[in-house]
């Protein structure tokens, strides 16, 4: 996966249609963005066109929401995503500019994605000149509530398992695992049709949804027989549209994710819940919590790629390290500093500069990791960017120190890192380095 570039769009593409839920109409136009920039929705009907990213905070205030998932960003929102994105994440692509005249996005005639998946397509995926920014699942993940769980473990790749038990008759229990690839996505999961129980429809309706829905953009379901106008396109189409669902709601992430997700019985709801479980442990509290004791790189490995040496080796360990993409290292700061004896006397505290020079060292040794000789090369400090100090660091301080790699051209990175103490922001940068011959 190392080698995977970033993808948008090469041309502009637009697609036309009623909102399942709110049965207004709406244009969905779709442009390329550039690298790093991930994907966003904006509401060109409103004054400002306000822009609207995909990221757990944006969905995280409509945890709980059923049969559709929305997005909200300062008080603006955008309704029932989850078909959309899932497109997103089914083809790949990783920075894209939707543009919406309406408050939901407009569903396809037949109530799958195919048309949505199609529109893209024909727009061109192209590739752009960085690295792809996966969410990885790390440690294992899940939740479970009542009959329904979710649970998470490292892959290298997107494989979704899906499990759907209805007591129906012609639903029952339906059972499908696939890899998920631009291939599989458009041949298995995109032709997947909405669907409901006949039983459910009056209900909903009462609740002001699916005003746009009818028998020929959804499947309905009463008893045995199929009421709809076009027969069933699967044998199990009921779990493919609910993977497709899932693949929509995780890319609230707002990257691609690369692990094993296993669902039972789960929708919007549920989804959107473990969403946040994952993003909490990725990049949470919870994440830092799950790395203390862990050690990838000890004191001994980090001198054998770092040329610093004392009083100015300001990393302890390494805990985490993802190659050419992320690391995580600590610092552990003890009264024994020799920078206390003049800064200050009677009131010590870590100079601000010295803890950039922590997080920059902890980023160099992401970036020698990724070179081969390591201890024949530098990293050159070349610029420092939008550096914010939260509080200050003093003795018995433990520093957490979590860089991301968001560029890397010939010799030339750029890093956003951040220092944590006890799960609590204390310093942030965005770093540009050069590594040279030692």
């Amino acid at each position: 996966m190392n080698g995977d570039r970033q993808r948008s769009l090469e041309a502009v593409r637009s697609f036309r249609g009623r909102g399942l839920h709110t049965g207004v109409e709406a244009t969905a136009t779709f442009r390329p963005a550039p690298v790093d920039s991930g994907v966003a929705f904006v509401r060109t009907d409103l004054p400002g066109e306000p822009r609207i990213p995909v990221r757990p905070q944006s969905a995280l205030h409509h945890v709980g929401e059923k049969r559709r998932t929305t997005l909200s960003h300062e008080g603006v929102e955008v309704q029932t995503v989850e078909h959309v994105l899932a497109c997103v994440a089914g083809l790949g692509i990783d920075n894209l500019v939707i543009e919406l005249d309406g408050p939901e996005v407009p569903e396809p005639e037949d109530g799958s994605a195919q048309a949505l998946a199609a529109a893209l397509l024909d727009a061109g995926i192209v590739e752009q000149d960085a690295p792809r920014r996966y969410f990885r699942i790390i440690l294992p993940a899940r939740i479970e509530r009542g009959d329904v769980s979710l649970c998470g473990f490292p892959h290298d790749g997107l494989r979704v398992s899906y499990t759907l038990q209805y007591d129906n008759p012609l639903i029952g229990t339906q059972h499908l695992s696939l890899d998920v690839t631009p291939e599989t996505f458009v041949k298995e999961i995109a032709p997947a049709r909405t669907f409901a129980l006949y039983e459910e429809v009056s209900r909903l309706q009462e609740l002001g949804l699916i005003k746009g829905g009818s028998l020929k953009n959804a499947v309905v379901v009463k008893g045995s027989e199929i009421l709809s106008e076009e027969p069933l396109r699967f044998r199990d189409e009921f779990v493919r549209h609910k993977i497709l669902d899932l693949l929509g709601d995780l890319f609230l992430l707002g990257r691609p994710l690369l692990g094993n997700v296993t669902a039972v019985r789960s929708g919007h709801a549920t989804n959107q819940q473990f969403v946040k479980k994952l993003w909490e442990d990725g990049e949470g509290p919870g994440f830092y919590e799950s790395l203390r004791g862990r050690q990838h790189f000890d004191i001994r490995s980090v001198t054998r790629i770092m040329p610093h040496r004392y009083p100015l080796l300001l990393v302890d360990r390494i805990l985490h390290l993802e190659e050419r993409e992320r690391v995580v290292g600590l610092k552990n700061v003890t009264i024994n500093e020799p920078f206390f004896q003049g800064h200050f006397p009677g009131h010590p505290v870590m100079p601000a500069v010295l803890i950039i020079e922590a997080m920059a060292q902890v980023g160099g040794v992401l970036l020698l990791h990724s070179v081969d000789d390591p201890e024949g090369k530098l990293v050159y400090f070349m610029g420092i960017d939008r550096a914010k100090f939260r509080r200050p660091v003093t003795p018995g301080d433990q520093l957490i120190f979590d860089l991301r790699l968001v560029r890397l051209k010939s010799r030339i990175c750029k890093m956003a890192g951040k220092c944590l103490v006890d799960g609590q922001l204390v310093a942030e940068a965005d770093l540009l380095s050069s590594i040279v011959d030692g």
